[in-house]
C-alpha cells in the first residue's frame, strides 16, 4: 500500500520549538488537579464573581461529592450526567464523579426534556447533576421516566458567590424540597466532609466522558472520550501556548462542550491556573470580567467575539492581559479578524476541532498568522499537531492531492475509539481508527488546512457546487452584518437557490435587497443569495454554533 502523502506531517516546519516537543500528560484530570494542589494548595483554582475556591478547597469538596455518591450506590463505571451551566458546581461535580469512578456525561443546560431524557436513557445514567430550576421545572419528570437513574443533586448558581449580577443570576432561590423529592443539594453535600472512596482511580485508557454531539443534525451520539485523549489535547494547549503557569483563563466556552472542557478547564488545571466563571455568556458580563481577572487565555466561538466586538462598552483595555485569544466551535470569517484586531488589538487565532477528537485537532501557531486562500477566501483553521495526521480523501478514503477538495480524515492520540452503542456508525466513522469527519476541505503543500464546510450543506444549484461559508465570509465583510447564515432552499427552476439569514450589528440599517445585491458583486452568479432575511438573532447552540438545520426548516 502507497503511504499517505500526508504522513510527511509538513506542517512541522511551521510549529515551534514548545509545540514539536514530545509531551507527558498526566493520566487524567484528576491527577493533573491532585499535582495542582501540591503545587500550590492555596492558589485560586476557581474564581465565580465574587467567589474563590482553592485548589486545596476545591480537593475537598470534590472528595465530599465523590464520597456521597459513593454512599448512594454509585459503582465504579456508572454514569453520572452533569447539566450546568459555567459555574464551580460543573468543576466540583465532574471531579467528584471522576473521584467516585465513575464516566461522565456532559449535557447542555439549553436541552429540553425529551433531548435529555433521551440522553439519560441512551446513557444507561445512574445519577444526575443539574440546575435546581431545571429539576423542579422538567428535569424530575425526564429523570423518573428515564430507566437507570437512581442519585440525583441539584445545584443553585446563585451559591459560592455573593454578587447575584441580575443580569445572569437575575432567578429567585427556590423553596427548599418536599421530603419527597430525592433530590440533594450539591454544595451541602460537597460540605459534609465525605472521604472519596477508595480503589476507585481511573487510567487514561478508561472512558472519561460520553459527549453528545451537538445534535445540529440528527439525533446526537456520544462520543467516548477517554482520559488520555483529554489529558494529550490538555497538554498540547498547556506546552505550546505562552501563557504562564498560574495565568487565570476565562471560560468563554461553555464547560459541557468539548472545546470548554478540554481547551479551557483541562488545560487551565494542567497549568495550575486559575479558571473564571461567569454562569453564561453575557457579553457585558464577560467584559467586566476581564477588566477583573485579566485573563492570559480564553477560547470561544466566533459568535461570541462578533457580540464582545459590538458592545458599546467594549475596549482594547478590557483584551490587553490576553496572551492568546482562540476561536474554536463555528466558522471564524476573515473580516471578524481583522476588525477585531483593528478595533482591540489580539489576533484571533482559528482553530478546528470535533467532539470525536477530543476538541482540537489544529490550529494556528501563536508564532504565526492565518493565511486566507485567495481564490475561496477562506480563512485557514490551523495546521495539525506533530503526533496528528490529517489527511483529506475522496469518496474511496484515498488521498487527494494538495490543493484539492475532499473530507478530511483525522488520525492521531486524540480521536476517540468509539461511539456508545452504535457499532455501525462506529465503523462508519472511524474505520481502521481514523476518524471520517464530513467535513469538506483540503490541506495546502504548507500544511495549513482549510475547512470549506459540513459535507451535507452543500447546496447545488443548477448543478454548480455551493458552499455556504465562502457566502457567509462576502456577507461578513459588510458594515451593517453582525452573523451571517447561507442555507440551500428548494427552487424548480435550478433545483436549490441560495438564501442568507443574517443579524444586525447594533444600531446598523441594511435593506436585504442591497445585501443580496452587495454578495452579487463579488460572487459569481450561481452562488450570491437570491433571499435575505434579516433577523434579530440568529438560532445558535448553546457553545455558540449557527443551527443551520432550523433556518432549513419551514418557517
Amino acid at each position: 500500500m502507497t503511504e499517505s502523502i500526508y504522513a510527511a506531517r509538513p506542517w512541522t516546519a511551521l510549529l515551534s520549538e514548545a509545540q514539536l516537543a514530545p509531551v507527558h500528560p498526566a493520566e487524567t484530570l484528576v491527577h493533573a488537579f491532585r499535582a495542582a494542589v501540591d503545587r500550590a494548595p492555596d492558589r485560586t483554582a476557581l474564581a465565580y464573581f465574587d467567589g474563590r475556591l482553592s485548589y486545596r478547597e476545591a480537593d475537598a469538596l470534590s472528595d465530599s461529592v465523590a464520597g456521597h455518591l459513593a454512599r448512594q450506590g454509585l459503582e465504579r463505571g456508572d454514569r453520572v450526567a452533569v447539566m450546568l451551566q459555567n459555574t464551580p458546581h460543573f468543576v466540583l461535580a465532574l471531579l467528584g464523579a471522576w473521584k467516585a469512578g465513575a464516566t461522565v456525561v456532559p449535557l447542555n443546560p439549553m436541552y429540553k426534556a425529551g433531548e435529555a431524557g433521551h440522553v439519560l436513557d441512551d446513557a444507561g445514567v445512574r445519577a444526575l447533576v443539574c440546575s435546581e430550576r431545571a429539576w423542579a421545572s422538567y428535569l424530575r419528570a425526564a429523570a423518573e421516566a428515564a430507566s437507570g437513574v437512581r442519585i440525583v443533586l441539584t445545584a443553585c448558581e446563585r451559591d459560592l458567590q455573593s454578587t447575584d449580577d441580575p443580569r445572569v443570576l437575575g432567578f429567585e432561590r427556590l423553596p427548599a424540597p418536599g421530603p419527597d423529592d430525592p433530590a440533594a443539594d450539591l454544595v451541602a453535600v460537597a460540605r459534609q466532609g465525605h472521604a472519596a472512596p477508595e480503589g476507585r482511580a481511573l487510567a487514561a485508557g478508561d472512558t472519561a466522558l460520553i459527549s453528545y454531539t451537538s445534535g445540529t443534525s440528527g439525533t446526537p451520539k456520544g462520543a467516548m472520550n477517554s482520559h488520555g485523549n483529554i489529558m494529550v489535547n490538555a497538554e498540547r494547549q498547556r506546552a505550546g501556548h505562552p501563557v504562564e503557569e498560574g495565568s487565570a483563563y476565562f471560560a468563554l466556552a461553555p464547560l459541557f462542550h468539548i472545546t470548554g472542557m478540554v481547551c479551557q478547564l483541562a488545560a487551565c488545571v494542567a497549568n495550575a491556573g486559575t479558571l473564571v466563571l461567569a454562569h453564561r455568556f453575557e457579553a457585558g458580563v464577560v467584559l467586566d470580567a476581564f477588566a477583573e481577572h485579566r485573563p492570559a487565555y480564553t477560547v470561544g466561538p466566533s459568535t461570541a467575539f462578533m457580540a464582545l466586538a459590538a458592545h458599546p462598552e467594549a475596549t482594547p483595555e478590557h483584551f490587553a492581559s490576553f496572551k492568546v485569544i482562540s476561536s474554536g466551535g463555528a466558522p471564524l470569517p476573515p473580516a471578524l479578524v481583522e476588525r477585531f484586531r483593528d478595533g482591540f488589538g489580539p489576533y484571533l487565532r482559528n482553530g478546528y476541532g470535533l467532539t470525536e477528537c477530543t476538541a482540537p485537532c489544529a490550529s494556528v501557531p501563536p508564532e504565526r498568522e492565518a493565511p486566507v486562500d485567495p481564490a475561496s477566501g477562506t480563512l485557514s483553521v490551523g495546521v495539525p499537531g506533530p503526533d496528528t495526521v490529517v489527511r483529506i480523501t475522496d469518496e474511496n478514503g484515498d488521498d487527494v492531492p494538495f490543493g484539492e477538495l475532499g473530507e478530511i480524515a483525522v488520525r492521531g492520540p486524540q480521536v476517540v475509539s468509539s461511539y456508545w452503542n452504535l457499532p455501525e456508525a462506529t465503523e462508519a466513522a472511524f474505520p481502521d481508527g481514523e476518524l471520517r469527519t464530513g467535513d469538506i476541505g483540503f490541506m495546502d503543500a504548507q500544511g495549513w488546512l482549510y475547512v470549506v464546510d459540513r459535507k451535507k450543506d452543500m447546496i447545488n444549484a443548477s448543478g454548480f457546487k455551493v458552499w455556504p461559508r465562502e457566502v457567509e465570509d462576502v456577507l461578513h465583510t459588510h458594515p451593517a452584518v453582525r452573523e451571517a447564515a447561507v442555507v440551500g432552499v428548494p427552487d424548480a427552476y435550478r433545483g436549490e437557490s441560495v438564501r442568507a439569514y443574517v443579524s444586525l450589528r447594533p444600531g446598523a440599517e441594511a435593506d436585504p435587497a442591497a445585501l443580496s445585491a452587495y454578495c452579487e458583486e463579488r460572487l459569481a452568479a450561481y452562488k450570491y443569495p437570491r433571499e435575505v432575511e434579516i433577523l434579530a438573532e440568529l438560532p445558535k447552540t448553546a457553545s455558540g454554533k449557527i443551527l443551520r438545520r432550523e433556518l432549513r426548516s419551514p418557517r
